[in-house]
């Protein structure tokens, strides 16, 4: 079958960057996977990017190093990257192209599968409403993430998201679910200190059972970093949609993809967008975060966490603004809050997760969740001014109780936003420290809670029952 849709052509015209031009080519297809052969029999893959007036671009796998324009041939094979995928694949690591990184075997059993993956049906798409334990309370109180939804980290460069990553993939679960939860990461063009860190992580803390890993690292070449979130987005489906498991997807660091789109966008002479970044971004990210969700009939799911790195800690940067319009809110973290020791430094001021309300409350999490995280996110915006106030008129001439909304502020970082690496907290745990933490205040201040929770939750009624 493959020997009909097999071309074999040896015309190379032109070579930059990671790019070959191949010369008579009309019937290249967008995608196509391609061989080529080396003068001294070495092969290497690629994928067809552009074709126009007989000229074919073929982008490099693994760079164009060594390629000669003579007694090179390039072979056309007529189908697009295709990686096997299987349940055997949790508990290793891979390279974007499904090969393992581990010392360990190539994947046996498996299906082949198209690494562009299949589009979902919108119709076919069922609204996430089940609640997700990261065991992080700022995400789980305040930020709650849903099976099915897709949840950006923006992190600052030297901020923890890293660890925030290796700690939700470690931590997260769908409670009642948690044999058949999986993690699928993928970490894109990270340093190979980051990459040992992570398989470090999950290996001694034994989450690697349940994570499959597909990694590629800073000095590869871009074309690769751009195949990673794919290749992992492929497995995560093969799992969520044939096998019924809630996969979360964590796909680390979206900004190393977007350099790399950039810089093939740059070898191919194409007209820059908005920092330079190329114009369709937009639809490629869109390709990358629409592979998340839930398909009415299947019992599985497939949840993201993207993690960027916001350049100049500038959200209006177009990776993390493009980013913010796809996905379902964001997680935001602060350098300020990082700086003053607190970890995760979660902002949840600037932070918004859009489908929260629809996975909490009664029968999901408990009944108080609503209210409770509607008070703490009012009572920390207050605080915010209050501290605003107190450096232009000083501490003492604050009321009575705007100094409890300060001492209020300094606990909701210190207990309810702050914890530790390995600190695991249920979402009742990270309720009962968000009502102890509200306590500071006079219960008058209460204002968005209903009184039959204030006399059910509140530390002063809680010994009296």
């Amino acid at each position: 079958m493959e020997s009909m849709n097999l071309r074999e052509y040896s015309n190379i015209s032109m070579i930059k960057g990671p790019l070959v031009a191949v010369q008579g080519v009309n019937d290249a297809s967008y995608n196509e996977l391609v061989e080529i052969e080396l003068a001294d029999g070495i092969k290497r893959r690629g994928l067809v990017v552009d074709s126009q007036l007989g000229v074919t671009f073929v982008q490099v796998f693994e760079g164009t190093t060594g390629i000669s324009p003579t007694g090179t041939k390039v072979r056309f094979l007529g189908r697009g990257l295709e990686i096997k995928v299987s349940e055997e694949m949790l508990g290793r690591i891979f390279n974007p192209l499904g090969e393992p990184l581990d010392n360990g075997p190539p994947v046996i059993s498996g299906e082949k599968r198209d690494i562009n993956g299949d589009p979902l049906n919108p119709a076919v798409r069922e609204y996430p409403e089940e609640f997700i334990q990261t065991g992080i309370s700022a995400i789980d109180g305040m930020l709650s993430l849903l099976r099915g939804q897709k949840l950006p980290i923006f992190s600052g460069s030297g901020m923890p998201g890293n660890m925030i990553a290796a700690q939700i993939a470690k931590q997260a679960t769908v409670r009642g679910e948690e044999s058949n939860f999986a993690v699928v990461f993928g970490a894109i063009g990270i340093r190979y200190d980051e990459a040992l860190f992570f398989r470090k992580f999950f290996e001694e803390t034994g989450a690697i059972n349940r994570v499959a890993m597909f990694l590629s690292l800073a000095n590869e070449p871009p074309s690769l970093k751009i195949l990673t979130p794919r290749a992992a987005l492929t497995l995560a489906e093969y799992l969520a949609f044939e096998k019924d498991m809630h996969v979360l997807a964590i796909l680390i660091d979206m900004t190393n993809y977007c350099e790399a789109l950039r810089e093939l966008s740059a070898s191919r002479e194409e007209v820059p967008g908005r920092g330079g970044y190329p114009g369709y971004m937009y639809t490629d990210l869109a390709t990358i975060y629409e592979r998340a969700g839930k398909v009415v009939g299947k019992k599985g799911s497939i949840t993201q966490m993207p993690i960027l790195t916001m350049p100049n800690d500038d959200i209006t940067h177009p990776i993390p603004d493009l980013t913010g319009y796809i996905t379902e809110g964001q997680i935001t973290l602060d350098r300020s809050l990082y700086n003053k020791g607190i970890y995760p430094p979660i902002n949840v001021l600037m932070s918004l997760s859009r489908l929260m309300r629809d996975g909490i409350g009664e029968g999901k999490t408990r009944d108080d969740h609503k209210d409770l995280s509607n008070q703490l996110f009012a009572a920390y915006a207050r605080a915010q001014e209050v501290r605003g106030l107190a450096a232009i008129i000083g501490e003492d001439s604050l009321s009575e109780v705007d100094r409890r909304y300060l001492l209020f502020g300094e606990q909701f970082e210190r207990k309810f936003i702050s914890q530790g690496f390995n600190e695991n907290r249920t979402i009742e745990q990270t309720l009962d420290i968000g009502w102890e933490v509200l306590s500071v205040l006079p219960e008058s201040e209460l204002s968005l809670i209903k009184q039959e929770y204030v006399k059910k939750y509140h530390p002063n009624y809680r010994g009296k029952k």
